[in-house]
């Protein structure tokens, strides 16, 4: 595979950043993440970690160097993250468990396949357009596609965070599963959080990757999305790759790729997730340092990659 992949995160006017994002990939898959802890309950930031840390965990143990069924990864590994939220909640003598949205999304043998649960959005971009975009799972969605309003008072309308599908809730999610999606060179997934997407037009989302890298256009769009927030900014959060096709060991890939699987030996798994050795996901032990730290090794494992197809 070859693709070009780019992650930032800004807490905005919050105190905490209560998102978290990733990604993790093998010679033949890639795992895209994004989590939004939500802040009306109580530590929505443990709720994201965790989720990313089940989801990781699961993938890195069944992507060999494929996941044998994504579609069904996707689904169970969200209900295990839904149980883990509430095995912490046991152990802590919580209330209730730490919730959180999600976005996820599979990319094998060309094929897409994304899931989610709550208002965290996946845009699919092809030529400068939005090609599929994810379903928000909240009460505004529902008032739009009844026709109670109109699409564009959406953003200010004061039911816009009310989500009725989330992990860690009393009742186990629903997930909300794509059909496989082909990709074509130059496609672009991004996959944010509302403190993105909820600052921003579409046009805006669309026009920003037109033309541009991922590296450029996600810092980019953050920081208009900040803006156009102001003070009050949610946290923002993206993770967005651009696909540049695949490739077979005959093939010697171009150097304008700055992530090629094919240098990884078999069994590898890059990732910039920290998943506890332990196996156990109830101490989510990691500061803002060392989540920077883990991107910062993928970055070097990246560039290791780019001088070793340049050598070839």
């Amino acid at each position: 595979m070859r693709f070009s992949i780019y992650q930032e995160s800004k807490k905005g006017g919050r105190k905490v950043n209560q998102d978290r994002m990733g990604y993790l990939y093998t010679r033949d898959s890639l795992l895209m993440l994004v989590a939004d802890g939500m802040g009306g309950h109580a530590r929505g930031e443990v709720a994201a970690q965790l989720t990313m840390q089940t989801m990781a965990s699961i993938y890195q143990r069944d992507a060999a160097p494929l996941l044998a069924d994504p579609a069904r990864y996707l689904e169970e590994s969200v209900l295990a993250a839904h149980r883990e939220l509430h095995r912490y909640r046991a152990e802590h003598s919580l209330p209730e468990a730490p919730r959180t949205t999600v976005i996820a999304c599979v990319i094998q043998h060309g094929m897409a396949t994304w899931a989610h649960v709550g208002d965290s959005r996946l845009y699919l971009l092809r030529s400068g357009r939005i090609a599929e975009r994810t379903t928000d799972h909240s009460r505004v969605h529902h008032l739009v596609a009844a026709g109670l309003i109109k699409a564009e008072e959406a953003k200010d309308h004061p039911e816009r965070n009310r989500i009725f599908n989330c992990i860690g809730a009393f009742v186990a999610p629903t997930v909300e599963v794509s059909r496989p999606t082909a990709l074509r060179n130059g496609d672009t997934l991004l996959l944010c959080s509302d403190g993105l997407w909820g600052a921003l037009t579409d046009r805006q989302i669309a026009e920003g990757f037109y033309g541009n890298t991922v590296m450029r256009a996600v810092p980019d769009l953050i920081e208009t999305a900040l803006a156009n927030a102001g003070t009050d900014a949610d946290n923002c959060t993206a993770v967005a790759m651009t696909w540049a096709g695949t490739e077979s060991v005959e093939m010697v890939p171009p150097t304008d790729a700055p992530v090629s699987t094919l240098v990884m030996p078999d069994g590898a798994v890059a990732s910039t997730i920290q998943i506890p050795r332990s196996g156990e996901f109830t101490d989510i032990g990691l500061t803002e340092d060392q989540i920077d730290e883990a991107v910062a090794e993928i970055n070097k494992a990246i560039a290791r990659s780019t001088k070793l197809i340049d050598s070839k």
